[in-house]
């Protein structure tokens, strides 16, 4: 009895010289990215936890709800047919925009890649698979995002990829810091509506309310190129918006304003 009890003093000492770290669960646990929405310019909010671990791991969501800026992005995980016109409205209206890319969007879309450098666009990291990376290795998130800045590169002379967006919308502090260490900042979003699905695409008018309804200051926007509704509605939005006094700013431009470190 004796004997047992020095163990587990033993035991106890060590654990309060030598804490154990966090626990994989712990570090690991899935974040499934979501906010209550803006509304009548009032900016988007996700929480003090969220808003904690974003700023703890280097991420963003939103900008400053002082400035009339505004941050175009969006997911490309394969071509619909819709992104010349959006690149299109892009070009005749001069406003900046990330594409956040796919190894399938890579391999398939060489030119439209090529087409996004050259008109100004930033590419971003959108995974090479597409897959929950809370549910793979550091290994392979790492070689998920090496093979798509390297072949973004290849294609289009792009030669340094900074942002990224996980697949899904789901991310945790593990694999935040995991793809910190390969020198990503995580770009999330804080107006999105559901525009992914091509089979419920319901009109013009749906979409731009949508948009509209949640805008605000500081506001990255994410659509989807696959949206038919997305692509003809792009140039009457952005129109609207100038109207209403906003600017159009690039990712680069955000990381300038707001100062962000990693």
């Amino acid at each position: 009895m004796k004997k047992w009890f020095m163990t587990c003093f033993a035991i106890f000492l060590l654990f309060s010289v030598f804490p154990p770290k966090q626990s994989f669960a712990i570090a690991n646990t899935p974040i499934n990215w979501g906010f209550s929405k803006g509304k009548d310019g009032q900016q988007a909010d996700a929480g003090q936890a969220y808003d904690a671990i974003l700023k703890k791991n280097g991420g963003v969501y939103k900008g400053n709800p002082k400035d009339k800026y505004l941050y175009l992005t969006f997911d490309n995980g394969y071509e619909n047919g819709y992104t010349p016109q959006i690149l299109d409205v892009l070009k005749k209206e001069k406003v900046p925009a990330i594409f956040f890319v796919t190894g399938h969007y890579l391999k398939s879309q060489p030119d439209l890649i090529k087409r996004m450098v050259q008109e100004g666009h930033l590419i971003g990291n959108h995974s090479w698979g597409h897959p929950d990376m809370t549910q793979i290795s550091d290994a392979q998130i790492r070689e998920e995002l090496a093979k798509v800045e390297k072949e973004t590169a290849r294609i289009s002379g792009q030669k340094q990829m900074k942002y990224m967006r996980p697949p899904r919308g789901i991310l945790s502090e593990r694999t935040m810091q995991v793809a910190n260490r390969e020198g990503y900042i995580h770009v999330l979003w804080s107006l999105a509506y559901l525009d992914w699905d091509v089979n419920q695409q319901r009109g013009t008018q749906y979409a731009y309310d949508s948009i509209m309804s949640q805008i605000h200051p500081g506001a990255i926007i994410l659509l989807h190129t696959v949206s038919k509704d997305n692509a003809n509605v792009l140039e009457r939005v952005i129109k609207d918006l100038k109207k209403q006094g906003y600017k159009f700013k690039s990712m680069d431009d955000f990381m300038k304003i707001e100062k962000v470190k990693k």
